[in-house]
């Protein structure tokens, strides 16, 4: 969510969020936004998406991404509709890791990294060694960019990076405060929202959910797998729960790491206006804040030594970061303004090692009035492009044509604040984040609501971590008893995703043994990390 992924190692895309070029390294649930806007007569969008079984299966043709990489790439053509196969195609750009073993390989497992708004051609490969040792060795590795995002036809609603740069230059950083700001934050996205219509308004109406659900399906056809291995993180679980209920008897072993509640997403497929956002109603503001607590507590535990803001104690290290944020609010350190610091203290939390101690570090920075050095991360990965353009515009296309979020960009004020209360400064940033989907144009002309109940050929294993600083906990109880067969492992730890955090090793072979026998762990199982944050 905002935006949709933090590190050194992975780094989380966030949007909105601070300056400067992303960096597609690690999933995220995207806030972009999330909400459906577009005539009301578009009401029978709201119907049950019908797979069809009758379609082309794409061509693959593999090879490797750059000369002596071990990544393989493919372009798989789909339809733009699925309901009209025979008319407009789009192109989906895929990338494989061939199992390390093959003499012990089990079969082919997809990948979605999040977002709505992550290139799988890019993160997955810059995360592969995050995977468990077992399921890199004992299955080929697949992930795509989804269909609007990233290397595949995507959402571009600029004719040059100039054109884009211009448009972001004076949105306020993070999430605006006061009406100025305001103002400015509301016309800026409407403004997109009018660029992208005019640019390719097909594209925008066929970039949803369950028309990736159904391109996963032919991509499963394409590999030759008689029923899906899949691993989906944050936005991934979505579209996940999303297969497992339009192909439910194709469902061979899926893990959902980091839920978004189904109901959440759907407004519990209510056809009335929602009241409050998708983020709101997944409880975002709330995790966010309990992790940020989590963050300071530990970190006032620990030395100096161990985590550079520590003021000695969790209650005065709590004490020190509200000092700050008041104090950035009338004194900005360069562009680290109250709200730019407030969204990236949020962003920072998803990965553990060494996210933390960044931010620590770069939170002292700016206690002492320095501004904080510009982030290293790791070189991209050896893929064909592993820099493509990744506006805004991609993940708000997928989120506010699926998701409903209020139409009336006058009530997110008043909603942030009401999160506020209950979540500090995280509840201003996670409110804002839904905002952009106001004033988007399009609506899915293919979307699912549910029912997310069918039982499927094999129960699915959802991971919730407790301290996760986008998807709560609850959310990933609430998917395991949405959906039909479903097993809950509780990741008793920190960050967003279990996977691209890597923190546990109970959690690993948990789930490795799922892929490959089918093994789910005992009911209420419970893993630690392997080690604490600042240990």
């Amino acid at each position: 969510m905002p935006g949709p992924g933090p590190a050194a190692g992975p780094r989380p895309v966030l949007r909105p969020m601070v300056g400067g070029r992303r960096r597609a390294a690690a999933l995220t649930v995207a806030v972009v936004c999330s909400s459906m806007l577009v005539a009301p007569d578009l009401a029978a969008a709201r119907a049950e998406p019908s797979p069809s079984t009758s379609q082309a299966v794409p061509r693959l043709d593999w090879s490797p991404c750059k000369p002596g990489s071990p990544y393989d790439c493919a372009t798989a053509k789909v339809p733009l509709d699925h309901a009209a196969p025979a008319g407009r195609t789009i192109d989906l750009a895929v990338v494989r890791r061939k199992a390390g073993d093959p003499a012990q390989r089990v079969g082919t497992l997809f990948v979605n990294p999040g977002g709505p708004g992550g290139p799988g051609t890019v993160q997955v490969p810059q995360n592969y060694d995050s995977f468990p040792k077992d399921l890199r060795e004992r299955f080929d590795i697949v992930s795509w960019d989804p269909r609007g995002i990233g290397n595949s036809t995507a959402v571009n609603c600029f004719d040059t990076p100039e054109e884009a740069q211009a448009w972001g230059a004076d949105k306020p950083a993070g999430f605006p405060v006061g009406a100025e700001e305001r103002t400015t934050w509301i016309d800026a996205y409407e403004d997109l929202g009018r660029r992208c219509e005019k640019r390719d308004p097909d594209l925008l109406r066929h970039v949803s959910t369950a028309d990736s659900a159904q391109d996963l399906d032919l991509l499963r056809r394409a590999v030759g797998e008689p029923q899906l291995n899949y691993l989906g993180v944050s936005y991934g679980t979505i579209l996940g729960a999303t297969y497992a209920n339009l192909f439910p008897d194709k469902v061979r072993a899926m893990v959902l790491d980091s839920n978004i509640d189904p109901l959440a997403w759907t407004n519990n497929a209510s056809p009335s206006e929602p009241r409050t956002t998708t983020l709101l109603r997944m409880g975002s503001d709330r995790t966010a804040a309990a992790t940020l607590n989590k963050f300071l507590d530990l970190c006032g535990s620990a030395t100096t030594a161990r985590c550079a803001f520590s003021a000695g104690s969790p209650e005065a290290t709590r004490d020190k970061f509200d000092q700050l944020m008041q104090r950035l609010r009338e004194h900005p350190v360069g562009p680290w303004t109250y709200a730019n610091t407030a969204a990236n203290a949020v962003s920072s939390l998803y990965i553990v090692h060494p996210g933390w101690t960044d931010l620590a570090a770069r939170l002292q920075e700016l206690w002492q009035g320095r501004t904080p050095k510009s982030p290293q991360y790791p070189p991209p990965p050896p893929v064909a492009n592993p820099n493509p353009y990744l506006g805004e515009e991609q993940a708000a296309a997928v989120w506010c044509g699926d998701s409903p979020n209020p139409r009336d960009p006058a009530v997110y004020e008043g909603l942030a604040e009401d999160s506020a209360r209950r979540a500090g400064d995280a509840g201003r940033y996670w409110t804002w984040s839904g905002e952009p989907c106001a004033t988007w144009p399009a609506r899915a002309a293919n979307r699912y609501d549910g029912p997310w109940n069918k039982p499927t050929a094999n129960p699915v294993l959802v991971v919730g971590t407790t301290y996760d600083p986008s998807t709560p906990h609850s959310d990933a109880q609430a998917m395991a008893k949405e959906l039909a067969d479903a097993r809950l492992l509780t990741n008793n730890g920190y960050g967003h995703t279990a996977l691209f955090n890597n923190s546990s090793t109970c959690i690993n072979n948990f789930e490795s043994r799922y892929f490959i026998d089918g093994t789910l762990p005992p009911p209420g199982t419970v893993c630690p990390p392997d080690r604490q944050p600042f240990s």
